[in-house]
Order: C-alpha cells, then sequence, then structure tokens
C-alpha cells in the first residue's frame, strides 16, 4: 500500500474504536479526547499475526477493530488492512503490542 492508502486505512481503524466506544464506554473515550487523543502506527508481518492481536486484545476487554477494504483501489476487496485497538489502559494494550516495531 501507498503512504496515502495506510494512511486513509489507520483512518477507517480509529473511527471504528471511536464508534464501538462511544455506545460502550463513552467515560473512556472522553477521557482519550481530553488527553490527546493518543495514536501509535505499528507493524505486523500477517495478516494471521493480525487476527491472532485482535483476539489477544478482545481478550482483555480491549476494543479491537479490523479494518477489511473495499478493494476499489490498491488491495483486494476483503483483505484486512490494519487493527485499531484502544483507547484503553497503557498497560494492557502493551499487553497486546509491545514486541511490536514502529512502523
Amino acid at each position: 500500500m501507498t503512504t496515502g492508502k495506510m494512511c486513509a486505512q489507520y483512518g477507517h481503524a480509529t473511527l471504528a474504536c471511536y464508534k464501538a466506544l462511544e455506545k460502550k464506554n463513552p467515560k473512556l473515550l472522553h477521557q482519550w479526547e481530553r488527553w490527546g487523543q493518543a495514536k501509535i502506527a505499528l507493524r505486523v508481518s500477517s495478516q494471521e499475526e493480525l487476527l491472532e492481536l485482535a483476539a489477544i486484545a478482545k481478550s482483555l476487554n480491549l476494543c479491537a477493530r479490523i479494518v477489511e477494504d473495499a478493494g476499489r483501489t490498491q488491495v483486494l476487496q476483503g483483505a484486512r488492512t490494519v487493527l485499531g485497538i484502544g483507547p484503553g489502559p497503557i498497560s494492557v494494550i502493551d499487553e497486546v503490542t509491545r514486541h511490536l516495531k514502529l512502523l
């Protein structure tokens, strides 16, 4: 994916997590908004790893949303491109992502 495509996918993941927490935990969402809306882009090696991380995040009660592409531009329809995790406690998110490298 080009840099622009990746940025768009990150935006989709952020919005998906935001919408989920808007209903499930608005207090946490409000706190995230007040503290600067931190976002960190990390890399994974495969779609399988993406799915595994999503399952781990969900098992820890974190919001986790996988973006599946519509296939209109650079990737195949249904390709899982990014995983949004959080907002949530940093220590819990780190349990899922600590081993990953920055993008």
